[in-house]
């Protein structure tokens, strides 16, 4: 009976931190905003304004997943402990391996809601974008581009969140040069703003006939999706607008008319391109609502006053600069530069398993 008993003394452990936790989400003012939220739904003119509607609707249902969420951890300690203690009392380790699923599940949904409170920046909450860019290394970059772009793919799929390919650009023999999506999901950009930087890729090269280990590098921008309820002034005169014919993975309207929209914002020298909606038109409002996700990423992240102190300096794609290093040969390894953070298992990671490097970048955050 020692192995449940030191289960249960694990789960009651436990109970400080889940109170805790109630404290941080902050339950009370939760359901007093729901109450206030579902008190103007019952307004005659609450359906007047569609689109206000539709915002207060998704507000009220990300609120309510939050306190439900928490209900459910804290019925699941309940549960967990009650049967562990019936278990003692009845001498019954047949439902050990119950005790033990169930510690598990509460410990990493406890940790998954802790590392929630920490993304109290103004955009965490949002959807994310991120962008592509291949650097050092030629075809190997272009190849490590789309490498990239599968991990950040499936760790979205892993989290149940959807992905829009809004510009994407195919390498001159494999891989890709350029691409940019739209991950969309609650917290998407508070947790993958961790990922923003130069990622350093050492392997042997498969485009390498001698069979020579290769370093190559590439780059991801992350920023938040800006909706318009974000006022940014960028003048049209600051403005320099390129259309060009779109190319790669877009579907059938792709490459048959002039579509594709490049736009540069002349004072800072950002770019931003979006080929893969379906007209000018689409892809232009696309490109514009990149550019100011864009402009408040970088004002935020230099603490800047304005969008007009933005000097535009880039870093190179190159050694010096990476903030993550996966390493297929001589040995596998994915190491984190900022936290040291670091997984032996390349394969999972590059299946979409980084949850350790966005959780360990969130943990240094809140501590500094």
């Amino acid at each position: 009976m020692l192995a449940i008993e030191e289960i249960l003394q694990k789960l009651s452990s436990m109970k400080e931190s889940i109170l805790d936790l109630a404290d941080a989400i902050g339950i009370g003012k939760l359901n007093n905003e729901i109450k206030m939220l579902e008190e103007k739904t019952s307004s005659e003119v609450f359906w007047s304004n569609l689109e206000n509607s539709q915002k207060v609707l998704q507000k009220i249902k990300q609120l309510k997943d939050k306190t439900e969420n928490y209900q459910k951890l804290k019925a699941l300690w309940e549960d967990t402990i009650t049967l562990g203690e019936m278990a003692l009392e009845e001498k019954d380790e047949s439902i050990l391996s119950d005790l033990e699923k169930g510690t598990a599940e509460i410990e990493k949904e406890l940790e998954k809601q802790r590392l929630e409170t920490l993304l109290s920046g103004e955009f965490d909450k949002n959807n994310a974008i991120l962008a592509f860019h291949s650097g050092a290394g030629g075809t190997e970059a272009q190849d490590w581009v789309e490498m990239l772009y599968r991990m950040y793919t499936r760790w979205s799929e892993r989290h149940n969140f959807k992905y829009k390919i809004l510009d994407y650009l195919d390498g001159d023999e494999a891989g890709i040069k350029s691409a940019t999506i739209l991950i969309e999901g609650l917290n998407s950009y508070g947790y993958l703003k961790s990922e923003m930087g130069v990622h350093r890729l050492v392997r042997i090269s498969p485009f390498d006939s001698s069979g020579r280990r290769h370093t190559s590098f590439a780059s991801i921008e992350v920023m938040p999706e800006i909706d318009d309820s974000v006022d940014i002034d960028i003048k049209d005169e600051d403005l320099r607008v390129d259309t060009f014919r779109a190319s790669g993975a877009g579907g059938q309207h792709v490459n048959k008319t002039e579509s594709a929209i490049r736009i540069t914002h002349l004072p800072t020298g950002v770019v931003v391109t979006c080929q893969n909606q379906r007209s000018q038109h689409q892809n232009r409002e696309f490109a514009m609502k990149m550019l100011k996700s864009k402009l408040i990423e970088i004002k935020e992240r230099e603490h800047l006053d304005k969008i007009e102190d933005i000097k535009g300096e880039q870093k190179d794609i190159a050694w010096g600069s990476q903030i993550r290093s996966y390493v297929f040969m001589p040995y596998t390894l994915a190491k984190d530069h900022r936290t040291n953070f670091e997984i032996g298992n390349i394969n999972a990671v590059m299946d979409g398993e980084i949850d350790g490097f966005i959780n360990a970048y969130l943990k240094q955050l809140s501590n500094k």
